[in-house]
């Protein structure tokens, strides 16, 4: 055999080794991926209750996509008034119609609400308190990330703290007393997983010089304050206060990673994060099971009650954040007290 026909077959094999390999390895990665998604569909969480919600009126923020959506269909189908609170509300009435269209409910309203803005929140909770006679659930469901852009409100704070903790702050404060009113009533707050990744500086309450995407995690960590915090001044009210992890969901928050990390994150979102409908089960379940009726100041995730860190468990930070968001977001003394 001559030199350069052994060097033929001599590659023509190493060739077809490199491609036998390179099978088993996408073989194996696709084997461990089904793996995963096959245990992320097993243990996901679903709300089981069939707790119909006639008679009841819901709001929720950000309902014009992904959670929020899906939260809004699911709970006029049970049979909800569901008023969706939306910054973009031609985008939101679009939404809107496609829910009556699905659940055949025509109680549902879209009502406009920007969480950056104190002006947009007071109107918005003065028309609520002028033409809803109840209020028996308030789901903050809408949320706000930036990565790198640095945004302050008209109100001169820092965008991702104002839409995602402090704007809900002062909603609840104006719509608590309708909701006493229409006791039972529930609280219901979208915090996340995240909040362990971040520390709560209440030396900076109002961090517009910190990177915007790590301010997310801080907000979240807020929620969960927030709403421990609120469920200990709501004793006694019959009226509930929970917050919960949704899990890492397909929505359109994502949208604001820069190119070109967006791309591996497309490929990891669309892999392995949980669709919109799966993603709003916990915020359902806290919203409608009748065996959370009495329970208050508790944490979620998929669909069953889980602990936080002591960080985000320490009533003194809690208190402390509640009176700094009080300043923050000008309360008034006509405004309802907590």
């Amino acid at each position: 055999m001559s030199m350069a026909l052994f060097e033929f077959s001599y590659l023509h094999v190493f060739c077809g080794v490199i491609v036998a390999l390179g099978l088993i390895a996408l073989c194996a990665v696709v084997f461990v991926i089904s793996l995963i998604k096959l245990y992320a569909f097993l243990t996901l969480g679903k709300c089981k209750s069939t707790a119909k919600m006639e008679g009841k009126t819901v709001i929720i923020t950000g309902a014009n996509g992904g959670i929020g959506k899906e939260t809004a269909k699911d709970l006029a189908k049970r049979g909800a008034r569901v008023i969706m609170a939306c910054r973009n509300t031609d985008s939101a009435n679009k939404v809107k119609d496609e829910i009556v269209e699905a659940t055949k409910n025509t109680n549902v309203v879209v009502k406009k609400l920007d969480l950056g803005s104190l002006k947009s929140i007071r109107e918005f909770a003065e028309d609520i308190n002028k033409t809803e006679k109840n209020l028996h659930v308030l789901i903050h469901n809408a949320g706000f990330a930036e990565t790198f852009k640095k945004t302050i409100t008209e109100d001169e704070i820092e965008t991702t703290m104002a839409t995602n903790h402090y704007g809900p702050f002062l909603l609840t404060h104006l719509l608590i007393d309708l909701m006493k009113k229409s006791a039972p009533a529930r609280v219901v707050v979208v915090a996340s997983e995240l909040y362990r990744l971040a520390f709560l500086n209440l030396e900076n309450p109002n961090p517009t010089t910190t990177l915007p995407g790590y301010l997310y995690y801080v907000s979240k960590y807020a929620n969960i304050c927030f709403t421990k915090e609120l469920a200990k001044r709501l004793e006694g009210s019959n009226v509930t206060a929970n917050c919960l992890h949704p899990g890492m969901v397909d929505t359109g928050i994502w949208r604001n990673v820069p190119f070109p990390l967006n791309l591996p994150m497309k490929l990891i979102i669309k892999g392995f994060f949980k669709t919109p409908e799966q993603g709003c089960q916990t915020t359902v379940h806290v919203a409608v099971s009748e065996e959370l009726e009495n329970v208050s100041g508790k944490y979620f995730m998929d669909c069953k009650e889980k602990d936080v860190h002591s960080g985000a468990s320490d009533m003194a930070k809690a208190k402390k954040l509640w009176e700094i968001s009080e300043e923050m977001v000008k309360l008034r003394p006509t405004d309802p007290k907590l």
